[in-house]
């Protein structure tokens, strides 16, 4: 059976990769197999894989909110646009979690021209940017000019001294991060550079997909109890991750959600984040 990317390539539908994506999500065997088994006798020749992909989010939805949400993580992240200012700021409560302390949207004067760097990190008297590139299809990728064109400004701010997190401290590492890929150019490029990426997939055992699964670090956007639009509101009141809303349940009531559907959101958290 013939099924067609978002791309537009026309690739072999693969049922392996399929149940291992529901697997992945929290899903059992059992309901796995059985999604699998649905989705396998409605698909036809040509179909989209977004469209599989909405019938088997809809599937695990009917089953699980929590096992939904962790399949929905890709098109989550997508949502923290259109500009990516909310993607920043996710970025920068993934690195705040591994125990640095940030800064978001610092302007500053290198040698030769001045620079806004999206996220400032530190840990242990270590000064990194990071720069933020966000697409709004899964398809794009950061090719090899953005790790040249953002190696060049590390450069004119490297050798400078600036009042950061403290006084008188150099920037001495870079990070680039997307939401999708990096082509094999731009990492080879990057690698050779001492440039550190991070992207959907890269690096394998330490990506974006994987990262969330490590103390709740999903959005909240990857919520299937709440609208879009409830959504736009949450992160407009700074709360940008599902387990923040552990210690901010007021926020809930405060956007207009009934006390019921809190009910629900909650039990939805509870379950995507087992640790609380």
């Amino acid at each position: 059976m013939k099924i067609v990317k978002h791309s537009g390539a026309v690739v072999n539908f693969n049922p392996e990769k399929l149940e291992a994506s529901l697997l992945k999500s929290g899903a059992d065997a059992f309901t796995a197999e059985g999604i699998l088994k649905e989705i396998s006798s409605e698909i036809y020749e040509g179909i989209s894989t977004k469209n599989i992909y909405k019938k088997a989010f809809a599937l695990l939805k009917k089953h699980t909110h929590s096992h939904a949400a962790r399949y929905n993580l890709r098109a989550a992240i997508e949502m923290l646009g259109p500009e990516g200012f909310y993607f920043e700021k996710y970025i920068a409560r993934l690195f705040e979690a591994e125990k640095y302390i940030t800064k978001t949207n610092v302007v500053l004067q290198g040698n030769c021209v001045m620079h806004e760097v999206d996220i400032l990190i530190k840990k242990n008297d270590t000064v990194a940017m990071v720069e933020c590139k966000f697409h709004g299809g899964k398809e794009a990728a950061s090719d090899v000019k953005v790790p040249m064109y953002v190696f060049s400004r590390f450069n004119d701010l490297r050798h400078k001294t600036y009042n950061l997190f403290s006084n008188k401290e150099r920037i001495t590492d870079c990070w680039i991060v997307t939401n999708t890929r990096f082509t094999a150019d731009a990492i080879a490029f990057a690698e050779c550079s001492g440039i550190n990426l991070l992207s959907w997939d890269y690096p394998e055992k330490r990506s974006l997909k994987s990262r969330n699964n490590v103390d709740c670090l999903y959005p909240v956007t990857c919520l299937t109890t709440l609208s879009r639009a409830e959504k736009e509101k949450i992160l407009l009141l700074d709360v940008i991750l599902v387990k923040e809303l552990v210690d901010n349940r007021s926020v809930l009531k405060e956007i207009g959600i009934s006390s019921n559907r809190i009910k629900n959101v909650l039990k939805e958290v509870s379950e995507l984040c087992k640790c609380f």
